[in-house]
């Protein structure tokens, strides 16, 4: 790239050292919310949601727990002005939800937002006019003085019309474009707003300091916060209020310094919707706190229904990676990655702990509506023996000796990497239970039979073998051992049991046991089986014979 010196800052710093936000650590509070999805988000949409879209996009803001909710620009469309007036003369705003609207600094867009807002219970009027030396110069060719005073008659005609119209008002000002602003002259208008509108203890007055365009890095705009947080007349009776932008790919970051900073407030959308690369994205901001520790006072408890009613309401996507939500962001594929998470739940089982600090996962995926078996751990030719054999006992109940899981592991590694695809869960218990489970070639089960004889088990157990009846009989110390004994003698075996388990299944039908064994033969060879039967000495009986069947499939 060779234009990179056409390129100059456009931010202001504050004229005295504004860093007390950096030795804060995290967040202890969550801000006032304000969702500004159905007018930023909206008017960012290439299809803008129809009335009865924003109506049943308003009821679910209201379901996850906004208390204010920006609705739109009524003076704007009919549209806009239509779903104000439905969702107060429907009753549809409940009494502790205040909705927003904004408005120009231009007398017939204020008396116009008004009469949209009449009778509302509760209602913000949100005044904004453009301050930068962008604005100013290119756009409206005006100085600062001018641009005072468009601020200062708006907050006027503001403060009028709320006397004039039924409702209960509050009032919000936004120094448009903040980011390109002198500091010195962003306090100045907002300081000349307040004087217009005198907040009060009962009556507070918004600051909304935006991230029009992000033009710098966060703790750029963190010191600008905490600037105007130290210097805004009146500030006891302000609420001090974010709307970050996206354009640097810091909205987030942008919000979370600026409450460091002192902000009391955040503007925001789901999933960070909104014009250009977006808004600060609220679900990622509320889940970063709640991973520290803070309640957020959002219901974020089921992700993946937002995630699909916002794409079904706004025809926007949720990407695979997105932090919290995305398809893949709790997925595993790495072995190591797997075996970490698998011994990190283990753990938490072992130790019986509340809090969670489980390897490679910043929260429990279940607190957000996921599941560990399908959204955790996901099976490909990466995957290792940790990872598959925490999916076959969290989802299936089969909790494989660790021996075990390394061959079922390289197994099922073998079936992903030829089909070069990723393994569903079923698919991956295809793979366990066709190699490993109930083997019956070239050795079949038929039935057994134990009788104990002077403190020894003696076992007569019918095979086929090779499609032929085999009837065989042995001895032993108990009866796994006894059938071990009557395979071995009579089909001419050399082998060794090395490794038996059994336990009962958790998951599925509960009437069922598993039995895992290991046979290891003169020359070293290894070899497992498994067996599944209600009957738990069957189910010892059919582990052996898979085992048997999987070593010497071509020698018997």
């Amino acid at each position: 790239m060779k234009n990179a010196n056409k390129y100059k800052k456009t931010y202001f710093l504050p004229p005295s050292q504004c860093l007390k936000w950096a030795s804060r650590d995290y967040i202890d509070t969550p801000p006032i919310w304000c969702s500004v999805d159905l007018r930023d988000g909206n008017q960012a949409l290439i299809v803008p949601m129809s009335l009865e879209e924003k109506l049943e996009f308003f009821k679910f803001l209201v379901k996850i727990g906004f208390k204010e909710i920006e609705i739109g620009f009524p003076a704007a469309s009919a549209t806009e002005f239509d779903f104000c007036r439905a969702l107060i003369e429907k009753n549809l705003i409940p009494d502790d939800v205040s909705v927003q609207v904004l408005t120009q600094a231009r007398e017939h867009i204020i008396q116009r937002t008004y009469e949209a807002l009449k009778g509302a219970k509760n209602a913000v009027v949100h005044l904004y006019n453009s301050t930068s030396v962008a604005q100013r110069e290119q756009v409206f060719k005006k100085s600062k003085q001018e641009i005072t005073d468009i601020a200062v008659k708006g907050a006027e005609i503001v403060k009028k019309f709320a006397a004039d119209y039924e409702g209960n008002f509050k009032f919000e000002y936004s120094p448009e474009s903040f980011t390109g602003t002198e500091l010195d002259f962003a306090l100045d208008i907002c300081n000349a707003v307040i004087d217009v509108w005198k907040p009060t203890p009962d009556n507070k007055v918004i600051i909304n300091l935006p991230g029009t365009v992000q033009v710098s890095m966060p703790h750029v705009y963190a010191s600008q916060i905490e600037y105007m947080c130290q210097n805004l007349k009146n500030r006891e009776n302000l609420i001090v209020s974010l709307h970050p932008h996206n354009d640097r790919g810091c909205a987030v970051a942008d919000a979370e310094l600026g409450l460091l900073a002192g902000a009391d407030r955040v503007e925001g959308t789901l999933f960070g919707n909104g014009e250009r690369t977006g808004n600060v994205d609220i679900v990622t901001l509320a889940l970063n706190m709640y991973s520290h520790g803070v309640e957020p006072n959002l219901d974020f408890t089921n992700v993946p229904e937002i995630a699909r009613f916002y794409e079904n309401l706004t025809a926007m996507q949720v990407g695979q990676r997105h932090p919290y939500c995305g398809e893949l962001v709790f997925a595993a594929f790495s072995g190591s990655h797997q075996d970490a998470i698998a011994k990190g739940m283990a753990w938490r089982d072992e130790k019986n702990l509340t809090e969670w600090s489980v390897p490679y996962l910043p929260i429990d995926p279940l607190d957000v509506g996921r599941e560990y078996d399908g959204d955790i751990i996901r099976i490909n030719s990466q995957s290792g023996k940790g990872g598959i054999g925490f999916l076959l006992k969290s989802k299936y109940g089969m909790d494989l000796p660790p021996k075990l899981r390394e061959m079922v592991g390289y197994a099922v590694k073998d079936v992903s990497d030829k089909l070069h695809k990723e393994l569903q869960p079923d698919e991956v218990y295809n793979v366990f239970r066709d190699e490993f489970v109930n083997c019956s070639s070239p050795v079949k089960f038929s039935e057994v039979h134990y009788e104990q004889v002077q403190g020894k088990i003696n076992a007569t157990i019918t095979l086929i073998v090779n499609e032929k009846e085999r009837n065989l009989t042995g001895e032993g110390n108990g009866r796994i051992d006894a059938v071990s004994e009557a395979i071995r003698r009579s089909l001419n075996l050399q082998y060794n049991l090395t490794n038996y388990s059994q336990h009962a299944l958790e998951v599925g039908s509960k009437s069922k046991a598993v039995s895992y064994i290991e046979i290891k033969t003169g020359d070293g060879r290894i070899s497992w089986g498994a067996g599944l039967h209600t009957d738990t000495n069957t189910s010892a009986v059919l582990a052996l014979i898979s085992a048997i069947n999987r070593n010497y499939e071509n020698h018997i």
